[in-house]
C-alpha cells in the first residue's frame, strides 16, 4: 500500500514533482543577447513572417499541456480543479522520465463548453498538441470534437483513448487466455462515462457488439432521456442483454469492465458470469472488486488499474508513446483505426500470455517504443494513402 506520509513529503519537499529546466546556460554578456535582446528580436520578426517557424526555435514544436478541470477524476469523481493538479502533475513527470515529452500541468474552472474551448484555443499557440485530463462526460466529448476540428495540432483525451486502448489490448490477450472468440464474447461496462463510452466504441470496431451498458441508472436504454445522447447512440449499436440493473444481466456474461467506484460487484456476481470470467476492475484507487475477491468467486483473469496487483490496465502503457510519436509524426489526430492498431501493438508484445500476464508491465521494456514505432507506422500508412 502507498505510505500516504512519504507521499506528503516527496510532493511538498518540491513544492511538487515538476520544474523548468535550463537549456542555455547564461554566463556572458553575449550569451544573454543570444538567449534575449536583442537576439530575439530578430527571431520574433522571423515568426512574425512566418509563424509555423515557432515550432522550430521556440517550445512550442515540443510543449503540450496536461489541462484538467477536475470534474470527473475515476475512483474519486468531482473533486475540483484544484484537487485535480496532482494528477495532471503525475502525468506531466511520467511524460518526461518515461518519454521525453516536455508537458506541464494546468487547471482550469468548471466553466461552460464554449469558455472552456475559447480558452484552451487562446493558449494554443504556445503548445505542439493538447491532453485533456479527468473531465466530466458528456461535456469532454463536445470539448474534444470542437478542439479536434478547430486547432490544426492533435487533441488527446487520456481517460477516453488511453484507457479504451489499453482495455482493448488487455481483452485481446485475456481472450487467448479463457480460450474464447473475441468477437463472441458477452460484455457488461459498468460505468458509461468518458472511458466507458471510449472503450464501447473501441470494443465495436474490433469486432465485438455483444455488449451490456450499465450507468447510474441501471442499464443504459436508447429511448431513456436519463441518459446522455452519447450513451443512447451507443445503447442503439449494441445487442444488450435483457434486464435493468446488473444483477439482472451479469448471468452468463464473459466480461465485466468497470470504469465506474468501488465495491460494486460483488463475489456472489462474478459466480453467476459464464466459465472462466474476465474482470477488469479499474477504478482507482479501491477497484469495483478486490482480485483476490474475484479470484475466489471463479474469475480466470482479473486486471485493475493499480500496480498492488498484477495486471495493471493502466493508460501509462499508452500516453507517453502515443504523444511521443504524435511530435515525432505530424499526425493531427487520433482516429479509432490508430487507437486498434495500438492495442494490438501492444498486445503482441505478449507472446504468450497467461492469467497474470495479459498486458506489458508499466516498467516494461520496449512499451513506449512499441506504442510510438506504431503510431509512426500509421502515420507513414496514412501519409501514403492520401
Amino acid at each position: 500500500m502507498v505510505n500516504m506520509a512519504e507521499v506528503l513529503s516527496i510532493h511538498e519537499a518540491h513544492t511538487g514533482v515538476l520544474d523548468i529546466e535550463s537549456k542555455f546556460d547564461i554566463t556572458t554578456p553575449s550569451e544573454l543577447s543570444e538567449a534575449y535582446t536583442p537576439g530575439v528580436a530578430g527571431l520574433a520578426k522571423l515568426i512574425a513572417a512566418d509563424e509555423s517557424q515557432k515550432k522550430a526555435y521556440t517550445m512550442s514544436g515540443k510543449l503540450i499541456p496536461v489541462i484538467t478541470d477536475g470534474s470527473a477524476v475515476l475512483g474519486l469523481g468531482n473533486i475540483g480543479p484544484a484537487a485535480g493538479l496532482p494528477i495532471v502533475e503525475g502525468k506531466a513527470l511520467i511524460y518526461k522520465n518515461f518519454a521525453d515529452v516536455n508537458a506541464i500541468p494546468m487547471a482550469l474552472n468548471q466553466v461552460s463548453v464554449d469558455e472552456f474551448v475559447n480558452s484552451v484555443k487562446a493558449m494554443a499557440p504556445s503548445f505542439a498538441g493538447i491532453h485533456l485530463e479527468d473531465i466530466a462526460a458528456p461535456r469532454v466529448f463536445e470539448i474534444e470534437r470542437r478542439l479536434s476540428e478547430e486547432l490544426n495540432i492533435p487533441v488527446y483525451h487520456d481517460d477516453q483513448t488511453g484507457t479504451a486502448i489499453v482495455v482493448l489490448a488487455g481483452l485481446i490477450n485475456a481472450a487467448k487466455v479463457v480460450h474464447k472468440k473475441l468477437s463472441e464474447l458477452k460484455v457488461i461496462i459498468n460505468g458509461v462515462g468518458a472511458a466507458g463510452v471510449a472503450t464501447a466504441k473501441i470494443l465495436i470496431a474490433a469486432g465485438m457488439t455483444k455488449i451490456t451498458l450499465i450507468d447510474v441508472h441501471g442499464v443504459v436504454s436508447q429511448n431513456d432521456d436519463r441518459y446522455n445522447s452519447y450513451q443512447r447512440e451507443l445503447a442503439r449499436k449494441v445487442s444488450q442483454a435483457a434486464g435493468e440493473t446488473l444483477d439482472d444481466v451479469i448471468t452468463g456474461q464473459d466480461v465485466f469492465i468497470g470504469l465506474s467506484d468501488a465495491h460494486v460487484l460483488s463475489g456472489e456476481q462474478v459466480a453467476k458470469m459464464g466459465a472462466r470470467p474476465i474482470i477488469f476492475a479499474l477504478a482507482n484507487p479501491v477497484p469495483e472488486i478486490l482480485p483476490e475477491e474475484a479470484l475466489a468467486a471463479g474469475a480466470k483473469v482479473v486486471a485493475t488499474g493499480s500496480s498492488q496487483w498484477p495486471n495493471q490496465v493502466n493508460n501509462v502503457l499508452v500516453f507517453p508513446g502515443l504523444f511521443k510519436g504524435l511530435l515525432a509524426s505530424g499526425l493531427k489526430h487520433v482516429d479509432m483505426a490508430l487507437q486498434v492498431q495500438i492495442a494490438k501493438a501492444l498486445a503482441n508484445m505478449m507472446t504468450d500470455p497467461d492469467e497474470t500476464h495479459i498486458v506489458p508491465g508499466v516498467f516494461g521494456k520496449g512499451v513506449v517504443s512499441q506504442v510510438e514505432a506504431a503510431v509512426l507506422t500509421y502515420a507513414k500508412q496514412h501519409k501514403e494513402g492520401s
